[in-house]
C-alpha cells in the first residue's frame, strides 16, 4: 500500500467523466488500498481514483456511520430524497478550501464491490452527502460547480492566493 500523489484543482482530470471498472483483478484492490492510504494522509473521509489521476469509477469512504472503510466500484445513484441538507464540503484536491453545499439528504445507490458483486444501499445524512460528492467527481463535476457563481469565484480566488 502507498500514498499516491494527489492532483490539485484545476487539473483537467477533475473535469473528466470516469470510465466504468471492468477488470476486478488484484490491481483494483491495490488501487483501492492505495486510495485509502492517500485519503488518510490527506486527510479526508472520501476519495476517488480521479483524485490521483486515474479516471475510473472507484470511490473509497471512511466514515463511522457506515462502519469505517468502504469501497464502491461503479457507484450510481438510483434515487434521492426531496429533503435537502446543507453541509460544508471540500476536496483532497483543493486542501483548505471549504464552502456550504446543498444536496439531497438521502440516496439509494447501486454499486459493485472489489469482487464485482452488485449491491444496493441507502445512505442518509453525512454519508449520503459524501457519496453524492464523490459520484459528482466520477461524473467530472468538481464540487465547486455546486456553488453559486459568486461563492465559486470568491473561493477560487482565495484558493489561488493560498497556493501562491
Amino acid at each position: 500500500m502507498a500514498v499516491l500523489p494527489l492532483i490539485t484543482y484545476p487539473h483537467p482530470v477533475l473535469k473528466a467523466v470516469c470510465t466504468p471498472v471492468t477488470d476486478f483483478g488484484p490491481g483494483l484492490t491495490t488501487l483501492a488500498d492505495d486510495l485509502y492510504d492517500t485519503m488518510k494522509a490527506a486527510p479526508g473521509v472520501g476519495i476517488t481514483a480521479a483524485h490521483v489521476g486515474v479516471a475510473v469509477r472507484l470511490v473509497v469512504l471512511d466514515l463511522p456511520e457506515i462502519g469505517g472503510r468502504r469501497t464502491y466500484v461503479n457507484p450510481q445513484i438510483l434515487s434521492s430524497s426531496g429533503e435537502l441538507m446543507n453541509h460544508t464540503e471540500g476536496s483532497v484536491s483543493m486542501p483548505g478550501a471549504t464552502e456550504t453545499v446543498t444536496r439531497p439528504r438521502a440516496v439509494k445507490l447501486r454499486y459493485q464491490d472489489l469482487d464485482g458483486t452488485a449491491h444496493e444501499e441507502e445512505l442518509e445524512g453525512f454519508p449520503a452527502i459524501c457519496m453524492q460528492h464523490e459520484i459528482d467527481q466520477l461524473d467530472g463535476i468538481f464540487w465547486l460547480q455546486r456553488l453559486s457563481k459568486l461563492k465559486r469565484d470568491r473561493l477560487t480566488k482565495k484558493w489561488e492566493k493560498m497556493r501562491g
